[in-house]
């Protein structure tokens, strides 16, 4: 199918991706890994909750990190409304699209619907949250990866037309594309709201899934520092791609994997796509320089694992295209 034109005038106004909520199953374990490793910043903690956020980020959160006897899962993932009437408007669009709508109570938010989208993927909408002092200039705090901000979200979808298709609905606009010539339809596609590559992308396969959540550095040499790190300080084995640059956005990439299995990518150096008429760049499904424009291909990790959300049923995709894999 061809990419959708997009929807530049949608029914409720999406900002910018949010935050995510992590199942784990130890919160010491994981604190460690997301402070001392990744070094997001602690807004707040309990017996059951850690809040974090990046360096330039003034919003209360953009990881939750939450105890659970269903560890490597996804609660919910969130994104922001330009203000709040849009979350009327988006209640109204979304039960209309014959999604369930429900509004809930989230710590440190204001007003949250909370939904979810055509494959099931749990989603949440605000526009306020509290807000926090500003880091970015409090240089002594920075450590890790020195991550300045919540990038992305990539999932796994059985039918990436159809993700392409509610997303377009909502405003989302697609940026770049693979396609598999045979049956024409999409494998991948990257879409956004603020002005970067993606807030949201999809990956053919069983969906849906968390593939990752991805988070912007300063420089690549950022992502090296974090590897030696990991390598010295007993991580070396949740090191699962990269370091490299992909085809697709430009990014100079790492891919980790946290305590309990969730994929975190470490991103810089895509470019700009805010004008309404930027043109989205099509990428065959067996170019090699779609997955690193080094030509490096992904190993089958990266194709195959990913974690579920909660309460929902993953179901395999009928589109069994595949992409170059490494032996």
């Amino acid at each position: 199918m061809p990419v959708p034109i997009p929807n530049l005038y949608p029914s409720f106004n999406t900002v910018r991706l949010s935050h995510a909520c992590l199942n784990v199953a130890n919160l010491a374990a994981s604190k460690k890994f997301y402070t001392d490793i990744l070094g997001m910043q602690i807004s707040d903690e309990t017996d059951t909750h850690i809040y974090l956020r990046a360096m330039e980020e003034r919003g209360h959160h953009s990881v939750i990190l939450q105890k659970s006897d269903q560890p490597g899962t996804v609660e919910v993932m969130g994104f922001k409304t330009y203000d709040e009437a849009d979350l009327d408007r988006a209640e109204a669009h979304l039960s209309a699209k014959g999604r369930p709508t429900e509004w809930i109570e989230r710590p440190y938010q204001g007003r949250t619907l909370l939904t979810s989208d055509n494959i099931g993927v749990p989603l949440e909408f605000y526009h306020r949250m509290d807000r926090l002092p500003s880091l970015h200039q409090q240089f002594a705090l920075y450590r890790g990866v020195k991550p300045l901000r919540i990038d992305h979200f990539n999932c796994f979808s059985p039918d990436v037309d159809a993700s392409v298709a509610f997303y377009n609905d909502i405003g989302f606009r697609v940026t770049e594309y693979t396609e598999d010539e045979e049956s024409g339809k999409l494998w991948a596609a990257w879409m956004h709201r603020k002005g970067g590559v993606h807030d949201m992308a999809f990956t053919n396969g069983t969906g849906p899934r968390m593939h990752h959540i991805a988070f912007w550095v300063p420089t690549p040499l950022n992502i090296i520092d974090l590897l030696d790190l990991m390598a010295t300080t007993g991580y070396v084995s949740n090191i699962e791609r990269g370091p490299g640059r992909h085809g697709i956005s430009n990014a100079f990439f790492l891919y980790i994997l946290d305590p309990d299995g969730h994929r975190i990518e470490i991103y810089c150096s895509d470019y700009q796509t805010v004008d309404p008429d930027h043109e989205p760049i099509k990428w065959g499904l067996t170019d090699p320089q779609r997955q690193t424009l080094w030509g490096a291909a992904a190993p089958r990790s990266w194709f195959e694992h990913g974690t579920n959300f909660v309460g929902i049923k993953a179901r395999e995709s009928g589109l069994q295209a595949s992409p170059i894999i490494a032996p």
